[in-house]
């Protein structure tokens, strides 16, 4: 008896060292950044839901889903050049926001390095999901909540995004667009 006690107490002791906490919606910061030869492109695109799973100091669960629709570009300050582009990159050759409206982490698991925690997942987008390994910084928590800074680094042809990329097509000269786009994110969760 008293064994299953002791292994009650020990169970529910570990389960109320893992914490739970909500995605800030408005406070967390999506930014990217695509290259190509000649320059270019950043913007946002806004966190919708999501939440985070914490034991310790490390992210054992977790899941953030963005709104694809929100893509926004801030360096064309040209607005009819603006909306050009942006139809572009929600087309089909792009994003195809009109058939796949979100894209998703699904956090599976978290470990501490000198540099900050080293974060395993997969990344959704349109329509297929791979595994990706990011590293987040300056990782701030306490009981209500939760803060965080990422740079992940993805490389599009993956998920099959191959327009502009000298992988797949020759002769693109200046026209050619870089394989890996970058997310810098701000995270702000709350309890």
């Amino acid at each position: 008896m008293k064994m299953i006690f002791g292994l009650v107490f020990a169970l529910s002791g570990a389960a109320a060292f893992a914490q739970t906490y909500t995605v800030d919606t408005a406070a967390t910061k999506v930014e990217w950044v695509g290259k190509k030869v000649s320059g270019e492109h950043r913007g946002s695109v806004n966190a919708k839901s999501g939440t985070l799973t914490l034991k310790g100091e490390e992210i054992t669960a977790g899941e953030v889903v963005v709104d694809m629709k929100s893509i926004s570009c801030s360096d064309i300050t040209d607005k009819e050049t603006n909306g050009k582009f942006i139809g572009h990159i929600t087309s089909p050759d792009f994003f195809d926001t009109a058939k796949y409206p979100e894209a998703k982490i699904l956090i599976k698991s978290s470990k501490k390095t000198a540099k900050g925690l080293e974060v395993t997942g997969d990344l959704t987008f349109i329509g297929q999901t791979h595994p990706i390994t990011f590293l987040a910084t300056d990782v701030k928590k306490t009981d209500k909540t939760v803060s965080a800074k990422a740079t992940v680094n993805v490389d599009r042809t993956k998920w099959g995004l191959k327009y502009g990329s000298g992988q797949f097509f020759k002769g693109l000269g200046d026209k050619m667009i870089n394989d890996q786009f970058t997310l810098n994110v701000t995270l702000e969760a709350k309890n």
